[in-house]
């Protein structure tokens, strides 16, 4: 499958992932669970909703959690450059066939949200309340010290056609798993805004859901250290994946669940890819070295087990891929 051209002028700016919006069933219990576990920060709560930051982050938040009757991924947001540029995007959208409202958002500016061709719900926002950064408050430090929210991983059920998509919107690819052979199909595509290696990761499979979403850690040893916490208050199942080292992005990472099954990786040491003329980098799906860099294959729940979006159908993929799966 065709390898997306760069687009460097875009129909309107998007800056970065910005914030990701899940659906919890135990309010109380995820709150905690990535408050003194992971060691994000609350910004305001309610009895219905929590907002979340990372210590390096001035946005009022980049992790919101709903209270609701099942779990779900209700949104994905992304920060673009002005509030020119929101209407813009909504020129874009109506212009291409596709619905989208303004919204009110607490504690943030004028919010547009949509639904993209492939069931992805996204919201986009110029301007959100700024907060003190507590970079250096390490009084306040637990968990792996979570600096900034990374990336989005989704499961699609059209890769190419989403990796195009997005390729329009001015996300640049920078690593690609393909299928050997002159017909070899794209099974996963790593895209950005913000100069390494992804904002979006698109990955084959029953779509749309949500994979997994990210925080950048300052170094190893605090994922590391994460593990420790997990395990000595109980959450030994919850981790899924890792510590180890990706090939793809060069990201040591790990992956854990939270109370409701969300997919949470941490992750550090990626690389930069701003120069226009990076050139993406190709892994053969059978490289074992590309899921993890020491070899070691990923579980069958990381193809299989993901996060809806709220209100779409799931659909099956357009292909199987022929994946290394541990036993």
């Amino acid at each position: 499958m065709p390898v997306p051209q760069h687009i460097f002028e875009p129909p309107f700016n998007i800056i970065r992932s910005s914030h990701v919006v899940l659906d919890v069933t135990d309010l109380k219990l995820s709150r905690e669970f990535y408050e003194t576990i992971v060691g994000l920060h609350v910004e305001d709560a309610d009895d219905k909703i929590v907002y979340l930051r990372a210590a390096e982050e001035h946005q009022h938040h980049s992790l919101v959690l709903r209270k609701a009757a099942v779990p779900a991924c209700a949104r994905l947001g992304f920060k673009v450059g002005n509030d020119g540029d929101l209407d813009k995007a909504a020129a874009f959208l109506s212009e291409n066939g596709l619905a989208y409202a303004f919204v009110d958002q607490p504690f943030q500016g004028r919010t547009l949200q949509f639904t993209d061709p492939f069931g992805f719900q996204i919201e986009l926002y110029a301007s959100m309340d700024r907060r003190p950064h507590l970079l250096r408050r390490y009084d306040l430090y637990r968990g792996c010290h979570p600096q900034r929210l990374d990336h989005f991983n989704v499961f699609a059920a059209e890769v190419q056609d989403t990796v195009d998509f997005y390729a329009r919107l001015g996300f640049r690819l920078t690593e690609y798993a393909e299928e050997d052979g002159p017909n070899g199909r794209i099974a996963a595509a790593w895209m950005h805004r913000k100069g390494n290696v992804h904002d979006f990761a698109i990955t084959n499979g029953k779509g749309p859901r949500l994979h997994h979403f990210a925080y950048w850690t300052p170094t190893a040893m605090n994922i590391i250290h994460l593990c420790d916490v997990m395990a000595s208050q109980g959450f030994v199942k919850n981790i899924e994946r890792g510590p180890g080292r990706h090939g793809i992005s060069n990201a040591f990472f790990l992956y854990v669940r939270d109370p409701d099954g969300h997919r949470l990786e941490l992750y550090t040491s990626d690389y930069f890819t701003g120069d226009l003329d990076h050139e993406p980098l190709r892994w053969s799906l059978r490289d074992p070295r590309r899921q993890t860099l020491w070899g070691a294959p990923a579980p069958r729940s990381w193809f299989e087990q993901g996060s809806p979006f709220s209100g779409q159908a799931v659909r099956e993929p357009k292909f199987v891929a022929d994946v290394l799966v541990a036993d």
